[in-house]
């Protein structure tokens, strides 16, 4: 009735009616396919009691009915496979128009998405961030740059102080006691079992031996701590 009017069956129902009378059709030839399968059976216990009984009149019609009732066997299992192969067919082209409805709601999806995107804000947002986090790796750049100096800085004076200290180690002296002693410290003293005291000048730093020896050493201090 819905022909008569116009109106076309949608596709997915065609391919659902077909396959219903193809899966009709198959289970009724595996039906004539037992049936026949079960006269083979009886006309080979036939045709044995038949060639027992010296009747090879009988065993020789029943023998032609036995390989017209193969041949028929034969027939309906090639009708089953062409049958089969139609209805992977019909069900290759279901899965095709299903793929296609598919795609096209897709479609129609990125179309209403498209509409509600606002270009030009995500190009300014985007722009933003790009700029945000230009200015974040710049002030990392910058706070680790700090960082490297201050500890290059540490490191240096450490090293600095260490190298002071080995090279007063190698010429013996004491640099902080030697300062603090010497402008005031007299050289010799009491000679045990004796009464003399023999008092011996200190030269002022910076003036004879002993004051050109410190003010190199002084000198030596000032240049490594440079």
């Amino acid at each position: 009735m819905g022909n008569i009017f116009g109106k076309e069956k949608p596709l997915k129902e065609v391919l659902r009616e077909n396959k219903r009378m193809i899966t009709r059709a198959i289970r009724e030839l595996d039906r004539e396919r037992a049936s026949l399968e079960r006269e083979e059976k009886r006309l080979i216990s036939d045709i044995k009691k038949f060639a027992k009984q010296q009747q090879m009149g009988s065993v020789k019609i029943m023998a032609k009915d036995l390989v017209r009732t193969r041949q028929y066997i034969t027939k309906f299992i090639e009708m089953r496979s062409h049958l089969n192969g139609a209805s992977l067919k019909l069900q290759t082209v279901k899965s095709h128009q299903a793929l296609a409805e598919s795609m096209s709601s897709v479609a129609k999806a990125m179309v209403k998405m498209n509409k509600a995107v606002n270009v030009p804000a995500i190009n300014k947002m985007m722009q933003e961030f790009a700029r945000e986090n230009e200015k974040s790796e710049l002030m990392q750049e910058m706070m680790g740059d700090a960082m490297d100096d201050v500890m290059d800085q540490e490191g240096n004076e450490e090293e600095e102080e260490m190298v002071v200290s080995q090279v007063l180690d190698e010429i013996g002296v004491n640099f902080g006691e030697e300062l603090m002693e010497a402008p005031g410290k007299p050289v010799g003293g009491k000679e045990k079992g004796k009464d003399v005291e023999q008092d011996i000048p200190v030269a002022p730093v910076g003036m004879g031996e002993g004051g050109g020896d410190m003010s190199e050493l002084e000198q030596r201090l000032n240049n490594l701590r440079r």
